[in-house]
């Protein structure tokens, strides 16, 4: 009896690390962070994943060419990424269609498979970057410079995904299937300073190559942002991370 009640104690003891590892070993791999990967067209192509959403863009620094964006939210369950595009700048008619890719990290190598493989190679990690993560605008300033809560309506946004050193912001309307503007790059924050240097802008590529240096400070979640923009407006937002 001795044995038997020793032996059941072990086996309880097995099955209940068991069950505490159990939910840590499902816990899905995403590959937050920023990515590259060369296009067949020659230009060059980012990925962004932040929170759990991911952009893609697709340009050439050196032409000055904007070529095509797209992302969306997606969900993992081990190594499957279920994505679901909310805009696609080169074709509306895959948004709202959910891609499950078979997703593999190794040596900094991310593989995305579907269909076919697109590889990635690291470009940097967000794990500690405080400004790393999936913004929306809440506040911006009037015509007279106060700071006014922005009560969007309908589907229409504006987004903006950081990694630990690079941007990309979009403008679009999943709803509509709609998309009206992209842009991104670098960008670095130093002495209550947030610099981004443009390589891409769809909407304008005589801005690719110029730089815009904000006055910045980012409390609880809440970042404040101030300056001018590519066009020489004076600029006052608030961004907070989407939760």
């Amino acid at each position: 009896m001795k044995h038997l009640l020793t032996a059941t104690l072990v086996l309880a003891s097995i099955i209940g690390f068991a069950q505490e590892r159990l939910p840590q070993e499902r816990q899905p791999q995403v590959p937050k962070g920023a990515w590259k990967s060369q296009e067949p067209t020659g230009s060059a192509s980012t990925l962004i994943v932040a929170d759990n959403y991911m952009a893609i863009a697709s340009y050439s620094i050196g032409n000055k060419y904007f070529e095509r964006a797209e992302g969306g939210p997606f969900t993992m369950n081990g190594d499957q990424m279920t994505y679901t595009p909310e805009f696609n700048s080169a074709d509306s008619l895959k948004i709202g269609i959910p891609i499950v890719f078979t997703v593999t990290v190794k040596d900094d190598i991310l593989t995305l498979k579907y269909e076919e493989a697109m590889v990635w190679m690291r470009v940097d990690k967000a794990t500690s970057a405080p400004m790393a993560g999936a913004w929306h605008i809440t506040e911006k300033a009037d015509d007279q410079g106060t700071l006014v809560k922005i009560h969007q309506e309908g589907t229409r946004k504006t987004l903006k995904l950081l990694s630990a050193t690079r941007f990309q912001w979009f403008a679009i309307d999943p709803a509509v299937k709609g998309f009206y503007a992209t842009g991104g790059g670098t960008y670095t924050v130093k002495d209550g300073k947030y610099t981004e240097n443009i390589q891409f802008f769809s909407k304008n590529n005589n801005r690719v190559g110029s730089s815009l240096k904000f006055d910045h400070k980012l409390e609880n979640g809440r970042w404040d942002h101030s300056g001018k923009s590519s066009d020489g407006k004076p600029v006052h937002e608030i961004w907070e991370k989407i939760q």
